[in-house]
């Protein structure tokens, strides 16, 4: 199985601007030292959840890396993302381990559990589906995590129950 590892899923453009500014003490706090490009990437990453297109202009005007080069890092490491994902990210392993114990069921259950393919989030932005090349936990095949929290002996009909149970809390916790 290829793991897809950027799947265009948002029209950025439909997608409100980001506050910068927002930004700006972490660029600051980096400013001049060599080494830093990844830990800024990590940090704007943190704050916004992703890393909009426009802030890799602020970035570049920041620290004078080319946008090509920051573009370049940011697609080379598979924890960066160019989109925004949901607000729980559930990671399927399809490691040979996880993939013998049938992982394909669980993500195919998954996906139509939720209406999305692979690499796609939810319309509400609760969740957002990936398959992964090895989560480490060949003991438990298949395997996903939600979070830091890791689920295994999955069949697809225990994944979907999962993600329905984190639904209903979600739904809860908006009532509140």
């Amino acid at each position: 199985m290829r793991i897809n590892r950027i799947a265009k899923n948002h029209d950025q453009s439909m997608l409100p601007s980001p506050d910068l500014s927002v930004i700006e003490p972490l660029l600051a706090r980096y400013k001049g030292r060599k080494g830093s490009l990844i830990p800024i990437l990590q940090g704007v990453q943190e704050m916004l959840g992703y890393l909009p297109a426009e802030v890799f202009k602020k970035i570049s005007d920041e620290t004078g890396i080319a946008v090509s080069e920051l573009y370049g890092v940011a697609t080379f490491y598979a924890q960066f993302r160019l989109n925004p994902v949901g607000k729980y990210i559930v990671k399927v392993c399809h490691g040979t381990a996880c993939h013998v114990q049938n992982a394909t069921a669980v993500t195919e259950a998954l996906e139509e559990a939720l209406g999305v393919k692979d690499g796609q989030t939810t319309p509400d932005g609760i969740f957002t589906l990936e398959s992964v090349a090895c989560l480490g936990c060949c003991s438990l095949a298949p395997v996903m995590m939600i979070g830091d929290e890791t689920y295994g002996k999955l069949t697809g009909t225990e994944a979907v129950k999962i993600l329905k149970n984190i639904r209903i809390r979600e739904s809860q916790s908006a009532a509140d």
